[in-house]
């Protein structure tokens, strides 16, 4: 196996990995409240995929905060959600969920040499990290080639800033042809579709196996339980010898 062979598997984390329920929420609510002094009426919709930086912005707006105050605040939200999710890592434990076959599909990918895997998530790096080590999964993927949040709030950027870390790590070049976004959300296939890599998508979350067909998803499977399911369709949407 040479490296050229590499294929880098680009994870989603929410409700395609685990599920963290309304944790995320409350934290919006806990930051909010502390840096614009007064509670949120209207929080973000659920199961979206959105990246957080645009789903605060959101928040900020949706609940009357002057558009001219939102360069100063957001950047103190965005400072403040992870420590708040920190404060709450004993409730991501006793009330997260793993989504179904997520562990044994990680490990199963984790134990493949051809495979290089890592995450792309609308979570800040800190709040990735903690939720992945809140349900111990943090030793399936690499991190530190990830694309977050943090680094870019337009998600589909994401995938070649993962691209060139792990280059830089592996001394290989992923492209389209050798990467792959596992995800359950549209905001998942946006990213694919704009950021240059096929997507296997998994109707875990909130969107249907019709909706992710029709935006795009070059593979739509009901669940990861299926392994070989899940390593076929890894394979049919990438080209290892490209």
């Amino acid at each position: 196996m040479t490296e050229a062979e590499q294929v880098l598997v680009l994870w989603d984390i929410d409700r395609t990995l685990l599920y963290v329920g309304d944790i995320d929420r409350q934290v919006y609510r806990e930051a909010f409240a502390e840096v614009v002094g007064r509670p949120a009426e209207r929080l973000p919709a659920r199961g979206t995929g959105v990246t957080m930086p645009l789903a605060i912005r959101a928040l900020l707006m949706d609940n009357g905060v002057p558009e001219d105050d939102v360069p100063e605040l957001l950047p103190r939200m965005v400072e403040l959600v992870p420590q708040r999710l920190a404060a709450h890592t004993e409730d991501l434990r006793e009330h997260g969920v793993l989504m179904p076959g997520a562990v044994e599909a990680l490990r199963s990918v984790h134990g493949r040499h051809d495979y290089v895997p890592t995450v792309v998530t609308g979570n800040l790096k800190t709040n990735a990290l903690l939720k992945l080590a809140a349900f111990d999964l943090g030793g399936y993927v690499d991190a530190e080639i990830g694309g977050f949040a943090s680094d870019d709030p337009h998600r589909p950027a994401l995938v070649a800033i993962a691209q060139k870390r792990a280059q830089a790590k592996h001394g290989a070049s992923f492209t389209r042809s050798n990467t792959v976004i596992i995800g359950d959300s549209l905001e998942d296939v946006r990213t694919g579709l704009e950021g240059g890599a096929p997507v296997v998508a998994v109707a875990s979350g909130k969107t249907p196996v019709a909706a992710l067909r029709d935006a795009g998803a070059d593979v739509v499977l009901e669940t990861l339980e299926d392994l070989q399911e899940l390593h076929d369709a890894i394979a049919s949407v990438v080209s290892l010898h490209g």
